[in-house]
């Protein structure tokens, strides 16, 4: 494993995880008296579905941060 610096991708999409994830969960906790929110799907599925924010999220934020350049002299 390299140990060099850790590319901009992988810091952006960590950080979009993070902050999707504690948002969601944030709504969650604040609405968590009022069902009504989730109740539109199946309790079996609403995991799932959760889930996708944060996953788009991180994907959307990977996509849009730059690739750090690297050293070809690191590599060999």
């Amino acid at each position: 494993m390299a140990n060099g610096p850790i590319e901009r991708k992988v810091s952006a999409a960590s950080a979009a995880a993070y902050l999707a994830s504690t948002g969601l969960l944030g709504i969650l906790a604040a609405v968590q008296d009022n069902a009504r929110l989730l109740e539109w799907m199946p309790d079996s599925l609403s995991p799932f579905v959760l889930a996708i924010v944060p996953t788009l999220t991180t994907f959307a934020a990977g996509w849009k941060a730059k690739h750090t350049p690297r050293d070809a002299r690191a590599e060999g």
